[in-house]
C-alpha cells in the first residue's frame, strides 16, 4: 500500500476518524456530540507531532508525508468540522454560508503556506520551531467549544451571530501574518487545562439532553 502506517502517524489517523464522526454528529443535529468530536481531535493534535519525533530514523520522505498528512488532517479536523457545526446553528443564513466558506479556505491557505515554509525550515535546520506565522487553525479546537459554552452558560441573545463573527475572526487570523510564540511547556499545560475544563462543560450540558 501506498503512504505510512507506522506510529508516527496513527495518532493523526484516529484525529481523522474522531473529527468525521463529528461532522456526521453535526449533520445529524447532535451539536454536543460534534464539540466533543472536535475537541478530542484538539488533544490528538497536541501530541501526534512529539510522538512522530520520537522516531529518530525517519527518511525524509517520512518527515515530508508527516507535514502534509498533518495539514491535510488538520483541515478536515478545524476547518470543516466546525464549518458543518455552524451549519447547525445558522442552517437559514446565507450570511454564514458565506463566512463558513471564507473561514474553510482561510484555513487551507494558512495550512498550504505552513506546509511550505515548514518544508523549506527543516531543509536548513533540525530546531523545533519557535513561533508561528498566524493563528494555527488547531486554535478552533479551544475557540469553537469556548463559543459554545458562553452560549450554553450565559445570556447570549444571539448564538448564530456569535457564532458567525467568531468563525470570521479566526479566519482573518489565520491568513493575517501574526508572530505568535508555539507554547511550551507550561503554555501547553495551561491550554490543556482551558480544554479540559471546556470538555467537561459541553460533558456536562450533552448529559442533560
Amino acid at each position: 500500500m501506498i503512504g505510512f502506517y507506522d506510529y508516527t502517524v496513527i495518532v493523526t489517523y484516529v484525529s481523522l476518524f474522531i473529527s468525521v464522526t463529528g461532522i456526521f454528529s453535526a449533520c445529524d443535529g447532535n451539536l454536543q456530540e460534534a464539540v466533543i468530536c472536535l475537541m478530542l481531535s484538539g488533544f490528538c493534535d497536541m501530541f501526534d507531532g512529539k510522538i512522530a519525533r520520537t522516531k529518530k530514523t525517519r527518511t525524509k520522505q517520512e518527515k515530508r508525508f508527516g507535514i502534509q498528512i498533518d495539514s491535510l488532517c488538520d483541515l478536515v479536523c478545524f476547518g470543516v468540522l466546525p464549518a458543518v457545526i455552524g451549519y447547525n446553528i445558522n442552517k437559514v443564513s446565507k450570511l454564514y454560508g458565506i463566512v463558513a466558506c471564507v473561514f474553510v479556505l482561510a484555513g487551507l491557505i494558512r495550512l498550504a503556506y505552513y506546509n511550505v515554509t515548514e518544508e523549506e525550515r527543516q531543509d536548513e535546520t533540525d530546531e523545533n520551531r519557535k513561533y508561528f506565522k498566524g493563528l494555527p487553525i488547531t486554535s478552533s479546537s479551544l475557540i469553537v467549544p469556548l463559543v459554545y459554552c458562553l452560549a450554553t452558560y450565559a445570556p447570549i441573545p444571539n448564538f448564530s451571530l456569535l457564532y458567525t463573527v467568531a468563525l470570521f475572526v479566526m479566519a482573518i487570523a489565520y491568513i493575517t501574518p501574526l508572530r505568535i510564540r508555539k507554547p511550551h511547556s507550561v503554555g501547553m499545560l495551561v491550554l490543556a487545562l482551558i480544554g479540559l475544563a471546556e470538555f467537561f462543560m459541553v460533558l456536562i450540558d450533552f448529559t442533560k439532553v
